[in-house]
């Protein structure tokens, strides 16, 4: 009895086994080529889903960002209408300085009391006249200047010209005078005898007092006579000039040094190292007459008062590359906005 049914389980678990049982594939490779490429079908599938948009809700909520491609075109085009608005400008500041350069010369007498009528006096000729104190000179630069087709760099020099005594015609309050471009030797030579005359008064002085000691009872009645026979005349000079304000340097121009180097012209800086004051005139000599045999300062050249470093010209240029490059952006957007026609 007990291995009837011993048996009679065995047969029971082999008949489960067998329902259960998966025969083997006969040809591995074709099942196993045939799930790599169901599975790259489905993850190509799925790319195509995320590139190619599936509903129309979904090109509306992306399609306004397309409008930024025509940000560039809008401001190249705002750059155009603005180089216009400047060359109006330009025009219109060139015509006022034509107009006041037209008008006559300023007599030197009445040049302060017109300037406190008037808001400005700048771009109008003037003719004044006075005595230059070289000693008080300052050298602005330095300032490059074509000679003959070759570059030499100098400076602007720039000197202070005072009244003369009893001269109803003279200037009544000291002015700037900038008498034009000299060479870099000029500046070298002043700075050179400023020490010497410095020394040559130490030495002298000493010298004279002891003399005055040594003689004082017999030559003090003849001492003022000697100083007024060595007192040097005065040379009157007359000056054609336009009046001019400071200079506005860009931001890579160093700041003033006021004990060794000027780069640009500071009206109330050079009045105070020139001892005058600061709300003092300042002039550019313009005049004509240059002497062949001594040619320096080389006064400016009238013209280039009514010039700019951007003309009328140059901006329309601009405005022309600004207008077309807008154009240019602006149809690459549209081509690239417009929804391309399918080919069949």
């Amino acid at each position: 009895m007990a291995a009837a049914s011993i048996s009679r389980t065995l047969l029971k678990g082999a008949r489960g086994l067998k329902s259960h049982w998966i025969p083997p594939p006969l040809f591995p490779q074709l099942y196993s080529t045939s799930a790599s490429a169901s599975a790259s079908a489905s993850s190509a599938s799925s790319v195509s889903s995320l590139t190619e948009p599936q509903s129309p809700g979904g090109e509306r909520r992306w399609g306004w960002t397309k409008w930024f491609l025509f940000l560039p075109g809008a401001i190249t085009f705002g750059l155009g209408s603005w180089q216009i608005l400047r060359r109006q400008d330009k025009i219109t500041m060139l015509e006022y300085r034509q107009k006041r350069l037209d008008m006559d010369p300023i007599p030197g007498s009445n040049l302060y009391s017109l300037r406190e009528k008037s808001d400005s006096l700048e771009f109008r000729r003037v003719k004044v006249k006075g005595v230059f104190d070289e000693k008080k000179s300052i050298f602005v630069g330095p300032r490059s200047r074509s000679i003959s087709g070759v570059t030499e760099n100098g400076y602007y020099l720039i000197t202070p010209l005072m009244p003369i005594p009893n001269d109803p015609e003279s200037v009544q309050l000291p002015i700037l005078v900038n008498r034009g471009w000299v060479p870099r030797s000029w500046r070298d030579k002043h700075l050179e005898d400023l020490p010497l005359d410095e020394q040559s008064n130490n030495i002298e002085s000493p010298s004279s007092q002891e003399s005055g000691r040594s003689s004082l009872w017999r030559f003090w009645s003849k001492r003022p006579k000697i100083v007024e026979d060595h007192v040097p005349a005065v040379t009157p000079v007359e000056v054609v000039g336009v009046v001019r304000e400071s200079e506005n340097p860009s931001m890579f121009v160093p700041e003033n040094d006021l004990r060794h180097q000027w780069f640009y012209v500071d009206i109330p800086a050079i009045a105070r190292a020139s001892g005058i004051a600061e709300n003092t005139i300042y002039i550019e000599d313009i005049h004509e007459n240059i002497n062949p045999s001594n040619p320096y300062p080389i006064p400016k050249d009238v013209s280039t008062l009514i010039r700019s470093s951007v003309m009328p010209q140059d901006h329309l240029n601009y405005t022309l590359t600004w207008y077309s490059l807008s154009a240019a952006v602006t149809f690459m957007a549209f081509k690239r906005v417009m929804p391309k026609k399918s080919r069949r």
